[in-house]
This record gives structure tokens, sequence and C-alpha cells, in this order.
């Protein structure tokens, strides 16, 4: 399966930023991507995702409009993909850093897509979350037991990357699932 859309899910503090970034600085010059930016109801933070910050207003505001081509709420906050974000998929692999709980939406408007879940064992994810200082102790304990485990879409691709490693490491098994996911080979 050669697969465009590329989803990518799993839980917060699991390091898809830090592992997205890594693949951005190692994808080969053959597999040209675009990493679709997405619009969030809330500000930057420094270091922080680079998002399209707008105030919940105006997402609902673009939400009427029909400016989105995906989009979920997630931890008290609305996530979208703007149409131009996957415009290039005809040329290039797109990569979605989207939710598990709007995979299978994602999956019905987007068919055939590839989809990336990066886990990581509990103490792994909590000593991220508790490094982040963006939450209570109890406000961790309740993410932590939340977590859900990914049941694919029929038709797609699925690839689960650990990322209880280096980054190094978890980078090159993602790289290694981006891959597969472009030619087709398993």
């Amino acid at each position: 399966m050669n697969a465009a859309l590329i989803y990518v899910v799993g839980p917060s503090g699991v390091g898809k930023d830090s592992l997205l970034a890594w693949l951005r600085c190692n994808l080969p010059e053959h597999l040209p991507a675009h990493w679709a930016q997405r619009t969030i109801d809330r500000p930057r933070v420094p270091d922080g995702e680079a998002h399209e910050s707008i105030a919940p207003a105006e997402f609902k505001r673009l939400l009427a409009a029909h400016s989105f081509a995906m989009h979920w709420q997630a931890n008290g906050h609305q996530y979208g993909i703007r149409h131009a974000e996957i415009t290039s998929l005809a040329q290039q692999q797109v990569f979605v850093n989207g939710s598990r709980e709007h995979l299978p939406n994602a999956a019905r408007a987007f068919p055939g897509m590839g989809i990336l879940h990066i886990t990581a064992n509990k103490e792994v994810l909590r000593r991220r979350l508790l490094l982040r200082n963006r939450e209570s102790l109890a406000e961790i304990e309740q993410r932590l037991n939340r977590l859900i485990a990914i049941e694919p879409p029929a038709g797609c691709a699925f690839f689960e990357i650990q990322n209880n490693d280096s980054l190094e490491a978890s980078g090159q098994q993602l790289l290694q699932a981006v891959i597969s996911l472009k030619t087709g080979i398993r």
C-alpha cells in the first residue's frame, strides 16, 4: 500500500513532536514530504509546536465555513487541518499529527492512509509528562489511565513505534515505517 497521508497518533508526552522533528532531518531526499501545520485554539509556547494559534471564536467561524479537511477536539482544545495543508497528496507524503479518537473519521475521509502509532510504556510517559511540567500529578495520572489501544481501521497500513529508548533508535524505527508506507513493502 502506497500511503500518501500519514496519520501520526499517540498519547501526550510520548514524543511525537520530537520524533517527527527527527524524521524531518533524516528523511531521504527521494521521499518528499509535507508536514501539515495544525490550527489550534490555544497559544503557542516557547519550544512547543509551531501551530497556527487562533482564538476559540475564530476556530468556530472557520469550522462553520468548512475551512478544515479534518478537525477534532482533544484535551479541552479544538484542532484542525486546513484543506491547503493536504493538497499535495499526489506529489508527496503528507504527515498529520492527529488524534487517536478522531482516527476512524480520518480513515473514512482518507481511505488507505497510513497510521503511525507512537507509544511508550507508562513509566516512560509518566517521566516525560512530569518533565514537561504542564500538568499536576493528578492530571498526569488521569492521562495515563486514559491510554487506549489503537484498532486500525480496515484498509489502512498500521505501524507501531515504541519510543522507550533513545530518539535515534525510535527515529530509525519511524524511518523504516515511513519507507514501508511509501514503497508498500511491509
